[in-house]
């Protein structure tokens, strides 16, 4: 068996969560791979809305096995609150959901510190949301972190340790903080962690694959928030595309099985860093009424703009994606005219490349216009009702990113996908 990996292909916010929901039933095991709390996967079934942050969005299906893999950063106090609000929705996750030993933990300084450099960057803050997210890698790669395993053999000592380290450092910086309440809540939450059973996930993962178990690794974020491949450095701190869940998981490359690769209809993009397709106008906030575009952890608006399909395509590129998965077309349900940007204008050079500093020069899109499909999209049932206008918007989009567009979400209920090309 193989790893079927799903994951944004823009700046995040994709419906990621929805989807892993839908698909769900056809695994065994779904994992989280990378990220942390600062990504919320929004699932909304039977009348109820939930948004997860650190725990795979699979939790939800009877049965199956959750894993948080070692690539995720994990916050014990925030894992707290995502537990009891599953638990008083009457989700009891003690037996589903298994956690890697080996996935750093996000101590209550790394909140501290995240905070402290965002605010000495000045105009230059790259929108952080402020989990501690950067921080906790940065000790990672550094090696000087703490991981779950290490709850388990003289954790006191290493944790004096790594807080004494980080004190110093915040010594350097004009900013005030009280970390007794936020390490209270923090240790609270280990107790609840505590509960959950640890494991070796690489052998674990590998594993249920030799026993033909199906396993399906959800990504966090978006391809264009790649620390290596983003938009840096208006990135986040992990690798989120495909090859991320190699190393997040365990599992070897020639693993990997489909590539599911989801995107809007249009674009957002939460905080700072270049968005070419961003619309100031009417237009652009009448996307974000439409699409509730507000961050599902942070609450913040959304920039909305046009899809860019140079971006999107440099997006399947590196992630090798095999099918993709199309959201919240019911968006543009009301639009006259649906735009997608086929091209840049840099400095007076045209490319449908996705350049190395968006940032540098004056990029302009360039691009096609097509005729809305002006139907309420949300309560069609199937391909067929799809109106013409609509199907031509597919079609030029399958010509252009030359991968078949596999599913289309309709609306936020996991009853509105539509499965095409039924296998």
């Amino acid at each position: 068996m193989k790893v079927d990996v799903l994951l944004g292909l823009q700046w995040g916010d994709e419906g990621k969560g929805k989807v892993v929901d839908v698909l769900t039933p056809n695994y065994d095991v779904v994992t989280r791979f990378q990220g942390g709390p600062n990504a919320g996967h929004t699932l909304e079934f039977e009348g109820q809305k939930y948004v997860l942050r650190s725990i795979p969005s699979g939790i939800f299906q009877g049965g199956k096995v959750n894993v948080i893999g070692n690539g995720v950063v994990l916050d014990p106090a925030l894992f707290k609150q995502e537990v009891e609000q599953l638990e008083a929705s009457g989700h009891d996750l003690t037996k589903r959901l298994y956690i890697s030993k080996k996935a750093h933990l996000i101590l209550p300084t790394h909140r501290i510190l995240d905070a402290a450099y965002e605010s000495a960057k000045g105009a230059g803050k790259i929108g952080t949301t402020g989990k501690g997210i950067g921080p906790t890698y940065t000790d990672k790669t550094s090696r000087n972190g703490l991981r779950v395993g290490d709850l388990l053999c003289n954790f006191d000592q290493k944790y004096a340790k790594a807080i004494a380290r980080h004190k110093e450092i915040l010594s350097h910086y004009d900013y005030k903080y009280d970390l007794e309440p936020i390490e209270k809540a923090w240790f609270e939450g280990v107790e609840k962690l505590k509960q959950y059973t640890f494991i070796d996930s690489e052998y674990e993962l590998n594993g249920l694959l030799k026993e033909g178990k199906s396993i399906l690794a959800e990504g966090a974020q978006g391809t264009m928030l790649d620390v290596d491949f983003g938009s840096y450095p208006f990135v986040t701190s992990s690798n989120t595309i495909c090859a991320g869940a190699c190393t997040g998981l365990g599992v070897a490359p020639g693993k990997i099985g489909d590539v599911y690769g989801i995107f809007k209809a249009y674009c957002t993009r939460v905080g700072s860093g270049p968005f070419p397709t961003e619309l100031f106008d009417e237009v652009g906030k009448t996307i974000r009424d439409l699409g509730h575009e507000y961050g599902a952890v942070t609450g913040r608006e959304r920039r909305c703009g046009w899809i860019d399909l140079v971006a999107l395509k440099y997006a399947v590129m590196i992630n090798g994606v095999t099918k993709l998965i199309m959201m919240k077309s019911d968006v543009l349900d009301g639009f006259d005219i649906i735009k997608a940007c086929v091209a840049y204008n840099i400095n007076g050079n045209e490319t449908d490349e996705f350049p190395f500093d968006v940032t540098e020069g004056e990029v302009t899109p360039i691009y096609k216009e097509f005729k809305g499909w002006k139907k309420d999209m949300t309560k069609t049932k199937s391909e067929s009702e799809f109106p013409a206008e609509f199907n031509e918007y597919i079609d030029f989009l399958e010509d252009y990113l030359e991968v078949p567009v596999k599913i289309v979400s309709v609306g936020p209920d996991r009853e509105q996908t539509i499965v095409r090309y039924a296998e």
